[in-house]
């Protein structure tokens, strides 16, 4: 039996990132934080997995079969970048067992006194994100890489499903937020030239 999980937060991940030493694991742990993939996923992505024309990462789940396609912003690509142009973008962890990666993150939580998450606490993480921005539940089970009835549709009528990144997605929620309050306009009435006081 395993113990409940929970989502990751933002000031876990970063801590996590500020200490991680290590480039490649440090890179790991934010596309797992940017893309919500399972961690066999992301260990195993390749530069063939990322079509930079329309900024998406797609890949068939090891787990499932099922496909998953994620559009990025600005911060993942800036990650994308800094790893290998050709081939594997992460050669040595996808040669590590999946419990290995998992026993070295618990490593680094306990090392910063972070206790009830895995690495699955990623996808707990994004799909919480999604849910509060708002973002349509089958835009998620398709960046997730769930089945959904919205998403057998499109595939079985072979619509093209366009998505925005989850980051332009949240961004857009907070501007939205800004643009609910508007400043009252107050207007000022002049009397008259001829009024009598």
């Amino acid at each position: 039996r395993f113990g409940e999980k929970r989502a990751i937060t933002i000031e876990e991940h970063q801590a996590i990132i500020v200490r991680e030493q290590n480039p490649e694991r440090r890179a790991f742990y934010e596309m797992a934080w940017h893309i919500g993939a399972s961690q066999s996923d992301i260990a195993f992505l390749e530069t063939d997995n990322i079509d930079w024309e329309t900024n998406v990462i797609s890949f068939q789940r090891r787990k499932t079969g099922q496909l998953s396609q994620v559009h990025f912003d600005t911060e993942v690509a800036a990650v994308l970048r800094g790893l290998p142009q050709t081939g594997p973008l992460f050669p040595y962890l996808r040669r590590v067992r999946a419990g290995d990666r998992s026993t070295e993150f618990k490593q680094r939580c306990v090392g910063l006194g972070i206790a009830g998450v895995s690495l699955h606490s990623y996808r707990y993480a994004w799909a919480e994100r999604a849910r509060r921005c708002g973002y349509p539940e089958r835009f998620a089970q398709e960046a997730l890489g769930h089945n959904s009835k919205a998403v057998h549709r499109a595939y079985a009528k072979k619509a093209k499903v366009i998505l925005p990144s989850l980051e332009s997605f949240e961004k857009q929620a907070e501007d939205a937020k800004i643009l609910r309050f508007p400043v009252p306009k107050i207007a000022v009435v002049q009397p008259a030239a001829d009024a009598k006081p």
